[in-house]
């Protein structure tokens, strides 16, 4: 488990657009620091690999070195992002501000 924060446009169901696959693939190219990436993959603690799929899978990569683990997950309008630590909620609200949207948590708080 973990606790996921989302960019969002929505917020208590209320009626907006949510973001495009399109308007997030075109921020990413246009940030350095973020690489699309579309698979993610880690060694499970038996030796497997789990493997995850998306086309909005990009990875956050400050000073071009991956920032452990905080890929941020694109899915039905909003980019998700578990278990985030400060640096990434500061880059969270960063692009976010740039699509018009908010971080929200998954109690519903407003970063």
């Amino acid at each position: 488990m973990g606790y996921d924060l989302r960019i969002t446009r929505k917020h208590h169901e209320t009626e907006v657009p949510p973001i495009s696959l399109d308007e997030w693939i075109a921020l990413v190219d246009a940030d350095p620091e973020l690489r699309l990436d579309g698979r993610a993959q880690v060694q499970a603690p038996d030796g497997s690999i789990i493997s995850y799929e998306n086309p909005g899978l990009a990875i956050w990569t400050p000073n071009g070195v991956p920032h452990a683990g905080n890929w941020f997950d694109y899915r039905r309008g909003r980019i998700v992002v578990k278990n985030p630590d400060e640096n990434t909620i500061a880059k969270m609200k960063q692009l976010a501000a740039k699509l018009q949207a908010k971080v929200i948590g998954d109690e519903g708080e407003e970063y």
